[in-house]
């Protein structure tokens, strides 16, 4: 009978904890990427990302991409545990993704957030970002220049964006569609 595999990380990579008053900001662990999987096949979730939803296997180079970062640039993204229930409800963090985009964002930390459908509407989108903005102070240095990418048609991370400190920069395209760009 065959077993699933379940692998032991040969390199351990240290992700720091933080702590909100619901969530908690955490490493990926391999056991959340169903749950992961699950939110990147929502179209609900997609819709202003990409217009389309992920396949299982995209939904993986996503997933490991995040311990990629923290391995090779010390910030990346966490995974949003729900405190009340231990539910995955997205994720948040920073990146540095090569995007061919002008103006050029390359070098800079560019933060970002995903919400399980479920989660939409408490308030966990700015808490996981203003969390997450205190670890970039205190760890990456006061002042430092963070920018994010938002869908001008998805006002509710454009409202969770001003309520976190960033301000519109440019407007350009990215992918064929129209994007703005903002900074903090």
């Amino acid at each position: 009978m065959e077993t699933a595999l379940n692998p032991k990380p040969i390199l351990s990579i240290d992700v720091p904890v933080v702590e909100t008053e619901r969530l908690l900001l955490r490493g990926f662990r391999f056991q959340d990427f169903n749950e992961h999987a699950a939110i990147w096949a929502d179209p609900d979730v997609t819709r202003h990302i990409s217009g389309r939803v992920f396949s299982r296997e995209e939904s993986w180079g996503r997933f490991l991409r995040h311990g990629g970062h923290w391995s090779m640039m010390g910030y990346g993204y966490w995974a949003l545990e729900e405190k009340a229930s231990g539910r995955l409800a997205g994720q948040v963090g920073l990146g540095d993704f090569k995007r061919d985009i002008e103006p050029s964002i390359e070098g800079i930390p560019e933060m970002g957030w995903v919400l399980a459908t479920w989660s939409h509407g408490r308030g966990y989108a700015t808490e996981a970002v203003l969390a997450a903005l205190g670890w970039v102070e205190a760890n990456l240095g006061q002042g430092c220049r963070t920018v994010c990418l938002v869908d001008p048609d998805n006002l509710a991370s454009l409202r969770v964006a001003e309520k976190c400190g960033y301000r519109e920069y440019a407007r350009t395209r990215y992918h064929d569609g129209p994007t703005i760009l903002l900074e903090r």
